[in-house]
Order: C-alpha cells, then sequence, then structure tokens
C-alpha cells in the first residue's frame, strides 16, 4: 500500500499544506483554497508556479489553480443576471470574491487508494463584501495516480442564485512556442483580443502570440502536446461546457505581477469554467459541481 504523509508549512503569511502520497506532492494554500503545485518524483512539475509568487495574506498567489467564484474575469463581460448578484458598487475585483480570502479546511484523510483534502468556503455564515447572497462553496482535492478536482456550488439562499466560475489552472510546458492543445477542433471561441469576435478553431492550437480566448461547447477531454518535455498533458473535466485558454505572450508578460518577464514561455492557462452562455442558474438548495482531473502521459520514443 502506498504511504502517505501530511505536513503543514508556512510559505509568508499563508497557511499551507504539503501532501506527499506514492510518489507525488501537493502544496495547497488554505488562502483560496489554491493548489500550489502538484509534481511526481522524476518527472516535471504538472502545475506552473511563479518563480516570483509572493504569499501574503489577501493577495492571490500566481500560479497553480485558483478559484475563480461567483464571477470569471471582469464582472462586466459576464451575463446581466451574475452582474446583477453583485451589490459592491464601483470596485469590483476580477475573478471573483474567494482566491483571497481564507477557507475553513473540513479535513484531510486516507481514502482507498489516495489521499483527500476538503475545503469550505459559505457565504451565510462568512459574508462576501458586496455579494448578500447565502451559499456553500466546497473544494475536494484528490490525489491518487492522478490529480482530481471537485469544485461544487449549493444556493442556500431562497431565491434563484446565477454565477460563473473557473478552475485557473495554470499548466507548466517546456516551451510554449512548440506545445500545442488538442481537442478544440471545430469548436467556436470567443477572442478577447479581437473585440470579442467569435471565431472557430479548426486545427489543434499552437501559439505565436498573446493568446486570450474563451472556448464554447468545449469537449470533457483536452490535451496538451509538450515536445519539449516529451510528454502529453491529459485533461478530464464534466460539469463545464467553456474552457479558456491564456498566455501572455512577451509584452503582457512585462505588466503582469509576480511574473518574470520570460515566464510566458513555460507556461499555459487552461481553465475549465462556466463562463459566458455556460454561466449557472441555481436553484434554492440546488448543488453544481465541476470537476477536472489531471495526468501526463511520456510521449513514444
Amino acid at each position: 500500500m502506498a504511504t502517505s504523509n501530511v505536513e503543514r508549512v508556512e510559505l509568508g503569511a499563508l497557511t499551507c499544506w504539503r501532501i506527499r502520497h506514492a510518489d507525488a506532492e501537493l502544496l495547497v494554500a488554505q488562502q483560496g483554497a489554491q493548489l500550489l503545485s502538484y509534481q511526481r518524483d522524476g518527472e516535471r512539475p504538472l502545475i506552473w508556479l511563479s518563480e516570483q509568487a509572493v504569499y501574503e495574506s489577501g493577495r492571490s498567489v500566481r500560479g497553480g489553480v485558483p478559484v475563480c467564484w461567483p464571477w470569471f474575469g471582469d464582472l462586466r463581460r459576464n451575463p446581466q443576471a451574475v452582474q446583477a448578484m453583485y451589490q459592491g458598487g464601483n470596485l469590483v475585483p476580477s475573478h471573483g470574491l474567494v482566491r483571497d480570502l481564507e477557507w475553513n479546511l473540513l479535513g484531510i484523510d486516507r481514502q482507498g487508494d489516495g489521499v483527500n483534502l476538503e475545503f469550505a468556503y459559505n457565504s451565510a455564515e462568512q459574508p462576501l463584501p458586496g455579494w448578500p447572497q447565502a451559499a456553500e462553496l466546497q473544494l475536494r482535492i484528490r490525489l491518487d495516480q492522478h490529480l482530481h478536482l471537485h469544485l461544487d456550488s449549493r444556493n442556500l439562499g431562497d431565491q434563484p442564485l446565477a454565477l460563473s466560475q473557473a478552475l485557473h489552472s495554470y499548466f507548466a510546458v517546456g516551451d510554449i512556442r512548440q506545445a500545442q492543445v488538442e481537442g478544440l477542433q471545430g469548436c467556436r471561441y470567443i477572442d478577447t483580443l479581437d473585440d470579442w469576435n467569435e471565431r472557430q478553431q479548426l486545427d489543434a492550437l499552437r501559439f505565436t502570440g498573446e493568446t486570450d480566448r474563451i472556448y464554447l461547447d468545449s469537449p470533457s477531454r483536452l490535451s496538451i502536446l509538450d515536445p519539449v518535455w516529451q510528454r502529453r498533458i491529459q485533461l478530464r473535466c464534466s460539469g463545464s461546457r467553456s474552457a479558456v485558454l491564456w498566455n501572455p505572450w512577451t509584452d503582457k508578460a512585462q505588466r503582469l505581477s509576480q511574473f518574470a518577464g520570460d515566464a510566458w514561455q513555460g507556461m499555459l492557462c487552461i481553465e475549465h469554467a462556466n463562463v459566458l452562455e455556460d454561466f449557472l442558474v441555481l436553484a434554492p438548495d440546488a448543488r453544481h459541481r465541476l470537476s477536472v482531473s489531471l495526468w501526463s502521459e511520456a510521449l513514444p520514443d
């Protein structure tokens, strides 16, 4: 039976949990329930974490898998029903309200051939600024032969609840200029860098410049071909019909916080999401689960 070890560590002002199970290691911050890193022994990191990451209270860490909720990106670009949930005035944080807040750790336990971590945020007990809705958010992280993330949203109020969300996953790659994303062929997407016009993906996605696209009706299976590190990263999701793909490239990289000027070469974001026409409306007491499973496979010689 594979051995497991749990260690509490302090990174700057943040309480984190380091989990070793079999040949893999996870690092998770309690702030934002943010997975920071994931790597298997003898392999390159699967999840990218900035070398310039700052571990401060009230500030999201650059990299890992931040949870974007109850909206994604710029609230003004969200459906009107999602915008109407927020009553906080003109000062609107990007990517929602829970990335930089302390979540409750429900437990860390061994189950079957893996280890589970469970975090929760309840806005009825810990009100969110400008967002008076009552909802419970739970993130379950499971580490076995693969890495699994399950994000559950439950409406605790007596009125319908509209929200958008994303698991903002940063992936490590050997060189973005040689990487490809497979599985998007035929998908419609919104190109946010081209006045939010709709386009269609014809072939595997290759990167030749800044990329910021929202794919609609995205499939449940995607993969990242990473020829420099001789692997294919596999992504499987459920509860989502939209995905955001992002790389800042050269110019924007210079303007990002906690981001080295050349860091764009070694990372790629694929964010499984419920955004734009895929946003959620939860009836009272209704739940929704967004799940993603990740692993890598060596390319044949």
